[in-house]
């Protein structure tokens, strides 16, 4: 099946529009162009048959004059007394002034003439009827042209609708697994719980005591609390509080300390630079936490198997932004994803699903009218994150 490149033909299609209209407008000016000069040689032969006093000469300006109306194109018929032909130029139509049939067309046409223009002249004597020059009948082809790009623009509207509904599937897709992702940590831990439990007495570990189950079974259960508090907030108006963000990273610090080794599988340093006494931001403390830990476990990603140095940096800028950056020392991101890093299902990962930096930046920017982006970097990725004060 041909996957047609919407874009691509949308531009191409424009292009031939533009050259068209372009075409077209030159064409109409050339033909402006001609005619004025063809009325000045008329108003010229004119002048020239009024001033003479040589009959020959009169009839001769008579005679170039009827020249040039024919090459304006112009349909002409001169009528005398009785409606009697006098004469005619630039018919639609081959005449024979011998054929009755010929001269009752021309009378037909007539009345055809006078619909668009009245006629000049005296009924009584001599009266002239005609039409319009073929620039002002090709005038339909503008309206051809303007109904061509308002198709363009319809059928360009029409693709990115579908385009965004696709990208809405696909980001409610992808947060679908991320979802089944996160739930089936704790799940299958509480699944193993629930067999060590199923075991007899003897058959147990000998230093796991029931109150150590316990404990485990109630962290998996506040981790599954906590996933769903998550994404329960998501597509809703969260409460939003005045928050510091010294305390929100600290929270963030003890939350990842013991996750570290297991996610990072070496030595990473995670260093901590947020002074005492910064502004306040306006927040809801559960999604800008997990807006800031989807950004730490992507860098935390990046260090996987071979170990480095995570840092988050947070100032004041002013009295109306805070600023955080968080930097690795990872290999960076390829140049391929790294315009659409924050797209969901983009990742430069094997695995997972490229929902957590797509989430960040919705909620960073969607509820709390920040801004995430990343920054250029001769070394790692760094990820710097504005958000307004709570007194912006």
């Amino acid at each position: 099946m041909i996957r047609i490149k919407w874009p691509l033909a949308l531009a191409t299609l424009f292009l031939m529009l533009l050259g068209w209209w372009l075409f077209y407008t030159q064409e109409v000016v050339q033909r402006v162009e001609e005619n004025s000069a063809l009325m000045a040689e008329m108003f010229a032969e004119l002048q020239e048959g009024v001033l003479s006093q040589d009959l020959t000469s009169r009839t001769r300006a008579l005679v170039n004059v009827q020249e040039i109306v024919r090459r304006t194109g112009l349909p002409l018929i001169v009528m005398g007394p009785s409606d009697t032909l006098i004469s005619y130029a630039n018919l639609p139509f081959e005449v024979d002034i011998e054929s009755p049939e010929s001269i009752e067309q021309i009378r037909a046409y007539v009345e055809v003439l006078d619909a668009t223009h009245l006629p000049i002249g005296d009924p009584n004597f001599l009266h002239i009827h005609y039409g319009d020059a073929p620039a002002h009948r090709s005038i339909v082809i503008p309206w051809l042209q303007a109904g061509g790009l308002l198709l363009t623009v319809v059928v360009w509207l029409m693709v990115m609708h579908t385009h965004r509904r696709a990208e809405g599937e696909k980001a409610w897709t992808a947060m679908a697994r991320e979802l089944a992702h996160q739930l089936g940590t704790p799940l299958s831990s509480l699944q193993g719980w629930l067999e060590v439990l199923k075991l007899p007495g003897p058959d147990r570990p000998a230093d796991l005591a029931d109150s150590d189950i316990a404990t485990s079974i109630g962290e998996d259960l506040n981790r599954l609390e906590r996933i769903s508090h998550r994404f329960e907030l998501i597509g809703r108006e969260p409460d939003m509080e005045s928050l510091s963000v010294r305390r929100v990273v600290l929270d963030l610090e003890h939350y990842l300390a013991i996750r570290i080794p297991r996610l990072a599988k070496k030595s990473v340093d995670l260093v901590m630079d947020v002074p005492r006494g910064m502004p306040k931001v306006q927040g809801n403390r559960v999604l800008l936490m997990w807006a800031l830990e989807n950004v730490v476990k992507n860098a935390l990603d990046a260090l996987a198997g071979r170990g480095g140095e995570i840092s988050i940096y947070a100032r004041a800028v002013g009295e109306k932004w805070v600023i955080l950056r968080i930097h690795d020392t990872g290999t960076g991101v390829d140049p391929e994803v790294r315009d659409k890093i924050f797209e969901p299902g983009v990742s430069s990962k094997t695995s997972g699903w490229g929902v957590g930096l797509a989430l960040s930046r919705r909620i960073i920017e969607g509820v709390h009218g920040g801004r995430i982006e990343l920054l250029e970097a001769s070394e790692g990725t760094t990820f710097e994150i504005n958000l307004p004060t709570a007194d912006a």
